[in-house]
C-alpha cells in the first residue's frame, strides 16, 4: 500500500519577539495574567510589509535543504491568512522555490489546515498524482488582531513551517499510518473574520471596518476544542491500532496551555511525552503543529520509528488528528531564536 512518507520538516518565524511586558499598555495586562489564561510567555510578530507568503518561503527552503532538495512535484499551502484573497498562494510558492510547472493549491481548514493539508498531501501520494509533496503551513495573525481586541493579541502569532512527503511503502519511518477528519458549519461564528469576503460585497450595508478582523467566543471554543480533539484523537488512534499508552510523541495545536493539558488527560497521553512550545512562540493557527515538530526535532526529542500523534482543531468549526512513526533525519535547523538547549 502506497503512503505518505515525511522525509524533511523545518520551520522559520519573524525576528521580532513580542514578550508579555511588551504588550500595549491599553490591554492593561502584564506577564503573570497573560501566563495563566495562555500559557504564553512571547511570541512573533511579523515586521510591517512582510506576509504570509515571506515566512512560508524561508520555511519551504529550510524543509527541503533537510530533505536534500529532492524534485518536488506538487505543493500545498494551508493557511487561513492569505496574501491574497485570490489566487492561491500555492502556485506563487512554487515559482519561487523554482518549482515552477509543479501541481499547487492552497488548503483553508484555519488552525486545522496542517492536518488536512497532510491528509490532502497523502491523498495525492496515493492516487499517483505527485511523487513527493511539499506541505506549507504559514499565518500572518498579527495582520488580522484588531488593535483593541486583547483576548486575541495575547495569544495568535505569527510562524510557518515546512513538511516534505514522499510516496513510500506502509509501517516505514515517517510513514502516516491514520487520518480522522470532521467538522461542523452550525459552528462557523465562533471563530471567524466576518468581513473581506464575497458576503461582504455581496451585503455591503451589514459590514463595518471592524468586521476585517479576527473575532472568536472563548468559552464556547475552549469546550469544543477539547471535546472534538479529545474524540478525534482517540478515533485515530482505533485506526492506527495503537494503545495511548504506546503513544511515544503528542502534539495537538498550540491553542493555549489550558486546552492543551485538558485534551492531553482525556485520550491520555502523560504530559511528559506533550510536544509543545506555545510558551515561546505563541499559537501560530495552521503553522503550531508542525513548528512544535520541527522545533522538538532540533532539539533532537525525536527519534525514527517513533509513534507520533497529531490532533487539531480551528475554524470551520473543523478537527482532524493523524498519526505517523516519525523518520530518521538528518538535523533539522532551529526555528530561529526560539529552540531551547536540548
Amino acid at each position: 500500500m502506497t503512503v505518505a512518507v515525511l522525509e524533511g520538516i523545518a520551520g522559520f518565524v519573524p525576528p521580532r519577539t513580542v514578550a508579555n511586558d511588551d504588550l500595549p499598555v491599553a490591554w492593561g495586562v502584564d506577564d503573570a495574567w497573560v501566563r495563566r489564561r495562555s500559557g504564553i510567555g512571547e511570541r512573533r510578530w511579523a515586521a510591517p510589509g512582510v506576509a504570509t507568503g515571506d515566512l512560508a518561503l524561508e520555511a519551504a527552503r529550510k524543509a527541503l535543504a533537510v530533505a536534500g532538495r529532492p524534485l518536488v512535484d506538487a505543493v500545498v499551502v494551508a493557511t487561513s491568512t492569505p496574501d491574497r484573497p485570490m489566487p492561491a498562494m500555492a502556485p506563487r510558492l512554487a515559482t519561487g522555490l523554482g518549482l515552477g510547472g509543479a501541481a499547487a493549491w492552497d488548503v483553508s481548514a484555519a488552525c486545522s489546515g496542517f492536518v488536512y493539508g497532510l491528509a490532502t498531501a497523502a491523498g495525492a501520494l496515493a492516487s499517483g498524482c505527485a511523487d513527493r509533496v511539499l506541505l506549507v503551513a504559514a499565518e500572518v495573525y498579527s495582520t488580522l488582531i484588531a488593535p483593541q481586541d486583547r483576548s486575541a493579541g495575547i495569544v495568535f502569532a505569527d510562524g510557518a513551517a515546512a513538511a516534505v512527503l514522499r510516496r513510500g511503502a506502509e509501517g516505514e519511518p515517517g510513514s502516516v499510518v491514520a487520518f480522522d477528519l470532521g467538522s461542523d458549519g452550525s459552528g462557523d461564528t465562533l471563530i471567524q473574520v466576518p468581513g473581506g469576503g464575497a458576503l461582504e460585497r455581496a451585503r455591503p450595508d451589514g459590514y463595518g471596518p471592524d468586521d476585517r478582523y479576527f473575532r472568536m467566543q472563548g468559552r464556547e471554543v475552549f469546550q469544543h476544542a477539547v471535546t472534538r480533539m479529545s474524540q478525534s484523537a482517540r478515533t485515530v488512534l482505533k485506526h492506527a491500532d495503537w494503545p495511548a499508552e504506546d503513544v511515544d510523541h503528542f502534539c495537538a495545536h498550540q491553542a493555549n496551555a489550558r486546552i492543551l493539558s485538558a485534551v492531553g488527560a482525556r485520550i491520555p497521553v502523560p504530559a511528559h511525552r506533550h510536544i509543545t512550545n506555545i510558551e515561546r512562540v505563541g499559537n501560530t493557527g495552521a503553522a503550531s503543529i508542525p513548528l512544535a515538530l520541527a522545533d522538538a526535532a532540533a532539539r533532537g526529542e525525536l527519534r525514527g520509528g517513533q509513534r507520533v500523534l497529531l490532533t487539531a482543531f480551528g475554524a470551520g468549526l473543523t478537527w482532524g488528528s493523524a498519526a505517523l512513526l516519525w523518520p530518521e533525519l538528518p538535523p533539522v535547523p532551529h526555528v530561529d531564536g526560539v529552540a531551547s538547549p536540548a
